[in-house]
This record gives C-alpha cells, sequence and structure tokens, in this order.
C-alpha cells in the first residue's frame, strides 16, 4: 500500500512512518496542509492519515480535496481530540475513519490496513500462480508446500504483479506502489529486486519480462477465495 502521514508534528509523523514501512507499506510525509494537498494531487495514495490541525491548507479543507477527487484514496483523520462532536464533523467532511492522540500503534495499522482493502479492487484472500501462493494479510509466500521467505520490497512487487489478473504492470507503476517517494526514478532497484525475486521463487519461473513495457505474472485462472 502507499501511505500519506499529513502531520505537522514530525517526530511523530517520522515514528509513524518509520512503524508504517516496518509493516510493508511505502510511506511518504508531509509536515504541512499545502505539502501534503500537492502530494496527493500528484500520486494517488491508498489511505492518507490526516491531522486535522495543520499549518498552510487546514487538514479539513485537504480532506474535501481528497474526496471531490473522485480517488479511491482513503482518509483516517489523526486528531487530539477524541470528542464525540469532532469524530462526527471530522466524517462528516467525508473521512472514512477517525483517531483521537494518543493511539495504540498497532490499532493504527489494523484501520490502516482495513482502510487500505477498501481503497483497492476486491482481491481474494489467497494469490495464486501455478504452484505459488501468496497470503496478502498473512504476509507469506509459499511454492508447493515450502514458505519461501522474502523482503518486504520482494512480497510488494509479487503482491502487485499476482493482484494484476494478468497484465502488464510497469516499473515506473512498481516503483510507485512498493517503495516511497524517496525512491530513485531512473534507479535499477526494480529490476534488481524482480531478479532476486525470481531467483528466490525458483523454477519454473512465473515472472514474465514484456520487453519495453514491465513484468507480469500469467493469470492462471485458479486464485482462489
Amino acid at each position: 500500500m502507499r501511505i500519506l502521514v499529513v502531520e505537522d508534528e514530525e517526530p511523530l509523523a517520522e515514528a509513524i512512518a518509520r512503524g508504517l514501512r516496518r509493516e510493508g507499506m511505502a510511506v511518504d510525509v508531509a509536515l504541512n496542509g499545502d505539502d501534503g494537498h500537492e502530494k496527493a494531487t500528484v500520486t494517488r495514495y491508498d489511505v492518507v492519515l490526516l491531522d486535522r490541525d495543520l499549518p498552510g491548507m487546514p487538514g479539513d479543507d485537504l480532506c474535501r480535496e481528497i474526496v471531490s477527487s473522485g480517488e479511491l484514496t482513503r482518509v483516517l483523520m489523526l486528531t487530539a481530540s477524541g470528542a464525540v462532536s469532532d469524530r462526527v464533523e471530522g466524517l462528516s467532511l467525508g473521512a472514512d475513519d477517525y483517531l483521537a492522540k494518543p493511539f495504540a500503534f498497532p490499532e493504527l495499522v489494523a484501520r490502516v490496513r482495513a482502510l487500505g482493502r477498501r481503497a483497492t479492487p476486491a482481491a481474494p484472500p489467497l494469490l495464486v500462480a501455478g504452484d505459488v501462493q501468496l497470503d496478502p494479510a498473512k504476509r507469506t509466500v509459499r511454492r508447493g508446500t515450502g514458505p519461501i521467505e522474502l523482503t518486504r520490497k520482494e512480497f510488494g512487487v509479487l503482491e502487485v504483479l499476482m493482484s494484476a489478473n494478468g497484465s502488464v504492470v510497469s516499473s515506473e507503476e512498481l516503483l510507485e506502489r512498493v517503495w516511497d517517494e524517496n525512491a530513485d526514478p531512473f534507479t535499477t532497484t526494480v529490476r534488481v529486486t524482480v531478479m532476486t525475486l525470481r531467483k528466490k521463487l525458483g523454477e519454473p519461473g512465473i515472472i514474465e519480462t514484456v520487453v519495453g513495457s514491465g513484468y507480469r505474472v500469467p493469470d492462471t485462472g485458479t486464485r482462489q477465495g
């Protein structure tokens, strides 16, 4: 998932970003409403974690902008106030969820994952290509009867490819969906990650290179619910 954290308390914003990255998510950070608006305009995020009290563009206005864009981006509002009236006001702006500070990080992760599932087309609980099985919820990959240990980026690339229903996914899209804004668009990181992923998955290979276009995992029609 691609996440945007818009929070003016930099230590908190960076702590949230580090925690979500450990959960395998690609996370960008904005420390004011104007920067958050710019990032949300140029990048399609699955979930935006949005503080209501922001310098620059207010969080409420940014929420309205995101909602009115028509994108599937989901908004989780963060605020220091847990009053019912504030929660109702935040949700009435179009926010999908509301979390008062301080919050337990496991709860934040659970809410982000739940919103992320609503931000993308429905996928089956288990993705299957040949004898390779990927479980997005448990974040596990198996081939045949044996588990395969992948890095977070390798897992993210494989999940995107297996979720594409046999369609070609470009290197640029993989970079956008699995990495964050700090990734160099001219780097070979996607190619190198696909190469190491292929080695770990073994033979026969399931990831095809489509010259000049990107990569794909052929849709075998064996996805399971």
